[in-house]
């Protein structure tokens, strides 16, 4: 077994914080590890906190923290931050919000950069979620970055999805566009004590009825609760974390439900397979990319047959992909 799959295996901290930064940084062997660890995943309840930048997330996450670790729950975290796409740096403030739990051997916080990746999410949060899970956490918080109308990837890593919104960001119109009515299992209207909550509400359900309507969630059984937050005092997080407890009985206990896991496994099987595709072509074709960059620059082929032909070549050398 790998060394570092070992560690994480037998709840060593510094194990589990080893086996994220290889995920994260894919170092040489990082599949092998995740390989060992598989068999031992499975367990975590995996919840995904997206919304507008401002909407409280972090904040909420950190009061999630608080209500399962009240009840002996073993909690991850798996937090993403923007990255700049000059530096590559992030600043990776999520853990600031969250820092009261920084001695609790019992919650692990992991905060991720995006490196470019769109959708919410990064490249290494699926693995660090497996790491988090094999390590035995029970529940799984993930946090995306806060982009906005792009942020699906949250739906393939979780289990249940919250959507958290507040008056005075724009949350209607961008509801709208986002068409966040697919991905909200439960909505978390947070910054109650503010104007405008009331009207945020409204649209929500006004949307969830259009929703039904058209069929959007007739069929399935679940109709996305809507809870009304103060995450800075706690207010509506016991109500919120029981909306969460219902849908995962819910999805346990249906065959939608079962439907839905299976639509989620097999997302990410695909997830991995482009990863994989991408990375064996672009190590193998790296010369034939430059070179036939150069032609489509000078006007001797159009970039449409320029693809084509590397494309063609790298299925003619029958390349094994990594891993």
């Amino acid at each position: 077994m790998h060394p570092t799959a070992r560690l994480v295996l037998d709840g060593d901290v510094r194990g589990v914080a080893r086996a994220c930064r290889l995920v994260d940084d894919r170092v040489d062997g990082f599949v092998d590890m995740l390989r060992d660890l598989h068999p031992h995943t499975g367990r975590a309840w995996v919840i995904g906190l997206t919304g507008n930048p401002g909407a409280g997330k972090s904040t909420l996450a950190g009061k999630l923290i608080g209500h399962w670790r009240g009840l002996g729950k073993r909690v991850g975290v798996v937090a993403v931050d923007p990255s700049s796409p000059f530096s590559g740096g992030a600043i990776l403030g999520d853990r600031i919000r969250m820092q009261q739990h920084f001695g609790d051997s019992e919650v692990f916080i992991r905060s991720l950069a995006t490196r470019g990746m769109l959708g919410g999410l990064s490249r290494s949060a699926i693995g660090v979620v497996r790491v988090l899970d094999a390590w035995g956490a029970d529940v799984i918080l993930v946090e995306t970055v806060g982009v906005g109308q792009d942020e699906l990837d949250v739906v393939r890593a979780a289990h249940s999805t919250v959507v958290v919104l507040a008056p005075g960001l724009g949350d209607g119109i961008q509801a709208i566009k986002a068409g966040i009515l697919e991905i909200a299992d439960v909505y978390a209207v947070n910054k109650a004590d503010k104007d405008g909550v009331d009207s945020v509400v409204r649209e929500i359900e006004l949307m969830i009825g259009m929703g039904r309507q058209v069929g959007c969630t007739e069929g399935t059984g679940w109709v996305p609760p809507i809870v009304r937050c103060v995450a800075t005092r706690g207010d509506g997080v016991e109500s919120l974390a029981a909306s969460l407890v219902a849908h995962h009985a819910w999805l346990r206990s249906t065959l939608h439900g079962d439907q839905r896991e299976m639509d989620r496994v097999r997302e990410q099987l695909c997830i991995e397979v482009r990863q994989a595709l991408v990375e064996a072509a672009m190590v193998e074709l790296g010369q034939d990319i430059e070179r036939v960059a150069s032609e489509v620059r000078r006007g001797e082929q159009d970039p449409y047959s320029a693809c084509s032909g590397l494309i063609g070549a790298f299925r003619g050398r029958g390349i094994s992909c990594p891993g």
